[in-house]
């Protein structure tokens, strides 16, 4: 830890009874942290499915809520950035609230936190059967079930070997299959301008006039939108979990988060423009359901012909490239919650040679089976992509409202002398109320608390419910800390360097 770590109580344990060397210490530059948050966010597959998810309630305003969601997500990067200045820790998420606001809001954070990242294996796996099983069962007649069961487990196998190779290759394979994807998806956009229907370029996109879904009219169906495209930026966080990991990560971290989050952003745009291009804008409701795997791989299908194979093997590619990245930051969570004992501490326990966390890399690929699999059996793979998805977006909009917060008092307790009153005050403060719209839709408030937003539809309705039951269990588990073994609680606040 260094000197300039001196605001609270930062003196950090060793570490306590863990195996093997620890992390891997400088081992990321600042291309791999960027494309660590890049390919946490699948921007190929959020195009394909959450976005067009997110169609289905947004209608023809689908680019208005992209274009507010990045301006929201573009402040909590700014915040995770100011944070992650001084805080350079495995434990980040929770470790930001820990110390600027109290230890046992980092532990409800981490808690959060802890199961998010844990459900987005699942989910990309989940997905990854669901499309190759939908492309194998309609080009050669294949049993759809069989493929998607097999196409499910097989890359949360190849995952887990990838991890436990450390995070070198993670970064390098992250670099190359997210470059992939990104190309992929701008050379289709490009040829949707190409061929825009009459009308489809318009300002109007930009406005509620193309917001008329039922049930979603008006305001109601850019905030549902915009759970799921709230859920396609969820990621750009991702590279502060490296922080362990990163050269230089106090400069390194805080440029990754920004840098991910608005390339990405620019690229939904200019996607989403394209489609709404394409089909026009009062269509662009019909661009959910996911029916036949992504209306974009239909869009290839009309001008690529047999091309649509590329952009088929991008949204495959970008949900493996999300595993993977995804693991990552899990199992650097679990690592740091392991090393201060908030979880077991088998979690802390990394190979000898790759100087990877080897229980949280297997306990990630068990989630695939124990999670994906039963929903998927009872609810069909693409519900339960939307209701999983839905969960994890909810506990990250909280996550992301409570670190705006922690910015604010962080600064106003420990570094009073660089408070800056855009960067640590006004800025976290809006955007904490531009997401509180979309966490009370997301968690099924709906219009009994604000009257301009409508709940979403059941099971999806069921996200809430999950989030309250997961909390439930984790202030039980708080109140046995804080009887037992208050200390863990707060050495959630530490900075191992």
């Amino acid at each position: 830890m260094t000197a300039a770590d001196t605001d609270g109580p930062t003196t950090a344990p060793a570490a306590r009874g863990g195996e093997g060397p620890g992390l891997a210490k400088r081992a990321v530059g600042l291309p791999g942290v960027v494309f660590q948050s890049v390919t946490f966010m699948a921007p190929g597959a959020a195009v394909a499915t959450s976005l067009a998810v997110g169609a289905v309630y947004a209608g023809g305003a689908l680019p208005l809520s992209v274009l507010l969601t990045l301006v929201a997500a573009l402040v909590i990067a700014t915040s995770i950035g100011q944070l992650a200045r001084h805080l350079p820790s495995a434990g980040s998420i929770y470790t930001y609230p820990a110390r600027g606001l109290h230890p046992i809001v980092g532990f409800l954070v981490g808690w959060g936190y802890a199961l998010i990242t844990g459900l987005v294996g699942p989910i990309v796996n989940l997905l990854i059967g669901y499309f190759v099983g939908t492309m194998l069962n309609q080009e050669f007649g294949w049993n759809f079930k069989a493929m998607w069961l097999v196409f499910m487990l097989l890359p949360a196998v190849l995952t887990a070997l990838m991890g436990i190779r450390g995070v070198k290759l993670g970064a390098r394979v992250g670099i190359v299959l997210g470059a992939f994807e990104i190309a992929v998806f701008v050379a289709l956009s490009i040829w949707m301008f190409a061929h825009a229907a009459a009308g489809g370029l318009t300002l109007s996109v930009f406005s509620l006039k193309y917001a008329t879904v039922k049930g979603f009219t008006g305001s109601s169906g850019l905030i549902g939108g915009s759970v799921y495209v709230l859920l396609a930026f969820v990621g750009f966080e991702a590279a502060a979990p490296l922080a362990e990991e990163a050269r230089e990560p106090r400069r390194t971290v805080p440029r990754a988060v920004l840098l991910s989050c608005l390339i990405i952003g620019i690229f939904y745009l200019f996607t989403t423009i394209a489609a709404a291009a394409y089909v026009g804008p009062a269509h662009l409701a019909g661009l959910g359901g996911l029916g036949g795997g992504s209306p974009w791989i239909l869009f290839a299908r009309q001008m690529w012909g047999l091309g649509w194979v590329i952009v088929f093997l991008a949204v495959v590619n970008s949900f493996f490239a999300n595993g993977n990245s995804a693991l990552i930051a899990a199992t650097r969570t679990w690592y740091a919650m392991g090393r201060i004992r908030l979880l077991p501490g088998a979690f802390e326990r990394t190979h000898p040679k790759y100087a990877s966390p080897v229980v949280g890399i297997v306990t990630q690929t068990l989630l695939t089976v124990v999670i994906a699999l039963p929903l998927a059996l009872g609810y069909g793979p693409a519900t339960a992509f939307q209701l999983l998805a839905t969960i994890l977006s909810a506990v990250m909009i909280g996550i992301y409202i409570v670190i705006n917060i922690s910015s604010i008092g962080y600064y106003l307790r420990f570094r009073r002398d660089e408070f800056n009153w855009l960067l640590h005050l006004v800025l976290p403060v809006v955007g904490a109320l531009i997401l509180i719209p979309v966490l009370a839709a997301a968690v099924g408030v709906g219009s009994s608390v604000l009257k301009f937003v409508s709940p979403l539809p059941s099971p999806i309705s069921y996200a809430g419910l999950a989030v309250g039951i997961w909390y439930v269990l984790g202030l039980a588990y708080l109140v046995f800390l804080l009887r037992r073994h208050p200390e863990r609680i707060r050495d959630m606040g530490q900075v191992f360097d």
